[in-house]
């Protein structure tokens, strides 16, 4: 183990990625409600890896490594994941991407309809409560 892990406050850290984690999460209904879709999905994928940090710090006892990507996340704190899990936490990344990088903006905005943002908001709903249940 690294000084640097030997350091940290887990708890606090830990608590940190939980306390902005759900910040996020009611931000991201407010832009829901405004009907911003996209930056909406973007916050929830941002909600969703924050507590996925928060499970890696507490397990690993070390600060998270820095990725967006959640299913790398996943894989490095050793969580077992469904099928189904695994392919949501895949799509819910790309909404990180779609929402940040210009060449894909346009695209994913037009695919982030009521239905699509709902459907995606329950998902990211069901990840964050499993996610916590660990913790």
């Amino acid at each position: 183990m690294s000084d640097d892990a030997l350091n940290i406050d887990v708890d606090k850290i830990v608590n940190h990625w939980v306390q902005t984690s759900d910040d996020d999460f009611k931000t991201m209904y407010s832009l829901f409600d405004s009907k911003s879709y996209g930056w909406s999905l973007f916050i929830g994928h941002i909600s969703v890896e924050k507590l996925l940090k928060a499970y890696y710090v507490q397990k690993n006892k070390k600060h998270a490594p820095f990725t967006h990507n959640l299913f790398r996340l996943a894989e490095l704190s050793e969580i077992e994941l469904t099928e189904e899990y695994a392919d949501w936490l895949d799509k819910i990344t790309t909404f990180n991407l779609n929402a940040r990088y210009d060449d894909y903006k346009r695209e994913f905005y037009s695919l982030c309809t009521l239905d699509f943002t709902t459907e995606w908001i329950e998902k990211i709903k069901t990840l964050r409560t499993w996610i916590k249940q660990m913790l």
